[in-house]
């Protein structure tokens, strides 16, 4: 600071005293005033001196890239909902239990046409009609009014003498029929109620009133021992043979169309759901 403002002082003083000086006193006077404002050199210091870099000759490094705009965040879409579960099928029903009749059970059906030793023989099946509902235990129908019980004709035989006021006819249920069904059955009969039935006299029969006629004549003339005796012996006789024939004479055991008969089972009856 002080450096600067003597050299002011000394241009100004100059300038005073010569008016226009020259130039050369203008320069002398810069000069020094240059002189006085270099700062001083300590010359005993050691010199760096090193190259000025070429810049002109090594270019410029270009400029790095402008880094690239981060890609916009994406907002994330809310999830799509679970498609529902999808209902879990209704259980099975259980299938309904066969609908059963005790042993014990009573059924009473009406025969559907005559049974008689003159026309059936063993092994022969003839059905009956169940007139009414037959229900199990808690009242549901196991066996509808109108269903067929299956009868099996095990022995049949006509009377053969008077003394034999019933004849033989066994009967045998084996099954019940509901809406073309069958199930077998195992159960007992009673209540069965037959006739006897004369047949009209054949030539058996005659042959028997020969035969008593025959002998009736062989007696009579024994006895009295002409004509007259032979024709009583046989009018004697032919009365005697007729009288065989119907005592000796087969009478057809007939079950009647429309009996009613009693089945008791003997073993559970199990019909099928769609039969009940």
């Amino acid at each position: 600071m002080t450096r600067t403002l003597l050299t002011m002082l000394a241009l100004a003083g100059l300038a005073a005293c010569g008016g226009g000086g020259d130039r050369k006193d203008l320069a002398t006077a810069d000069s020094l005033s240059r002189d006085l404002q270099l700062a001083p050199v300590d010359t005993s210091a050691d010199l760096n001196d090193q190259p000025v870099p070429d810049t002109a000759a090594t270019p410029a490094p270009a400029p790095a890239p402008a880094p690239k705009p981060a890609p916009p965040k994406r907002t994330p879409q809310p999830a799509a909902p679970a498609p529902a579960a999808a209902p879990a099928p209704a259980p099975t029903p259980a299938p309904a239990a066969a609908p059963t009749l005790a042993a014990g059970t009573s059924i009473t059906a009406a025969t559907d046409a005559d049974i008689t030793s003159k026309t059936n023989k063993p092994g022969d099946e003839v059905t009956a009609t169940i007139g009414a509902d037959i229900k199990d235990a808690s009242g549901r129908v196991v066996i509808p009014k109108g269903s067929k019980v299956v009868l099996r004709v095990t022995a049949i035989k006509p009377s053969d003498s008077k003394s034999d006021t019933t004849g033989t006819l066994t009967l045998d249920a084996v099954g019940v029929d509901v809406n073309g069904d069958e199930r077998p059955i195992v159960a007992t009969i009673s209540g069965v109620k037959t006739h006897l039935q004369g047949r009209g006299t054949d030539a058996t029969d005659a042959a028997k009133v020969a035969g008593g006629a025959a002998a009736g004549a062989i007696v009579g003339r024994v006895l009295g021992g002409g004509s007259k005796g032979t024709i009583i012996g046989g009018i004697i006789g032919g009365a005697v043979g007729t009288q065989r024939a119907i005592e000796t004479k087969d009478r057809d055991v007939v079950l009647p169309q429309g009996t009613a008969i009693t089945i008791k089972l003997d073993q559970t009856l199990a019909m099928s759901s769609t039969g009940s």
